[in-house]
């Protein structure tokens, strides 16, 4: 047990096996992928047969970007968490269309909602394809789910089907996020919950720069607006390298706490690596508990 990340310890079908020389050595399902990881620093020895026996691996190339070198692998593959179920298959840009250590943040959330005796409106934005957001529709809650990619809310759909919850209440909205927000908060909606993972950096319909450095705050500051006069949570997320754990508590409490109280704690989010009994770390996130 690490007392210093959130921890994604409860995986089965997930396993991060090794990491050394800025690769990873992953098991997904019965699928062996290497991937970049630019934490994995150390050139510790690759003592796993599968570094070479591998169904496929990402290869970086000098010029930004990269590809995926395959072997014998499915188009797509379920993946199952406890009662949840994601649809992966290997992207672009190295993905797989699932973040395995963001399951300690799905457990927290649908604890939270569980126990909350009410019904709760989550809100999730850049919702990606939708773990979260099947997550918190299994614990109970009503969710809108917001992303501008339509490809993403589509994958979304399908996680939702393989989890059993495509009949539960859930709007499922291709949208920039910030308008959506501003249109929603002219219509009188409110949320009880808001989950947010916005992206390090990207650009916005009409060619709007978003670089999480400088929006992140005057977003959040928005997103008050739309909150409930009950909330029950705020989690936000953020993969930018060298934005410390810290900032986002900063700009939580800042923004949440002086109209609606609540505590803030932010930590780094952490896989146990099999081969050493240690912790790569691998991103943050803020919960806001009010």
């Amino acid at each position: 047990m690490n007392n210093t990340m959130w921890t994604a310890d409860k995986w089965k079908d997930y396993e991060l096996v090794d990491c050394s020389r800025g690769e990873k050595l992953e098991r997904w399902g019965e699928v062996w992928l290497v991937r970049p990881d630019p934490q994995a620093i150390w050139d510790t020895p690759r003592k796993n047969r599968h570094w070479e026996q591998r169904n496929a691996r990402y290869i970086r190339s000098e010029s930004g970007g990269g590809s995926w070198e395959k072997g014998s692998i499915p188009e797509s593959w379920d993946m199952h968490y406890g009662e949840l179920c994601f649809r992966v298959r290997p992207m672009n840009f190295k993905h797989t269309g699932l973040f395995p250590e963001q399951a300690a943040n799905w457990d927290w959330a649908m604890e939270k909602i569980r126990k909350a005796g009410r019904p709760i409106r989550v809100l999730n934005l850049f919702a990606y394809t939708g773990a979260a957001t099947v997550a918190c529709l299994k614990a109970g809650a009503e969710v809108c789910h917001v992303d501008a990619a339509k490809g993403m809310v589509a994958w979304a759909k399908e996680n939702a089907a393989a989890s059993g919850v495509s009949d539960r209440p859930v709007r499922w909205i291709v949208d920039d996020c910030q308008k959506f927000v501003e249109r929603e908060i002219r219509r009188g909606k409110r949320y009880d919950a808001l989950i947010m993972d916005p992206p390090s950096y990207g650009r916005g319909p009409g060619g709007e720069v978003w670089k999480l450095e400088q929006s992140l705050w005057p977003f959040v500051s928005l997103c008050a607006g739309v909150l409930s006069e009950k909330p029950l949570f705020v989690l936000i997320n953020s993969y930018t390298t060298g934005l410390s754990p810290s900032v986002l508590s900063y700009v939580s409490s800042s923004v949440f706490s002086p109209r609606l109280g609540g505590r803030a704690e932010s930590r780094e989010l952490c896989l146990p690596v099999t081969e050493s009994g240690l912790y790569l770390p691998c991103g943050a996130s803020c919960r806001h508990e009010f």
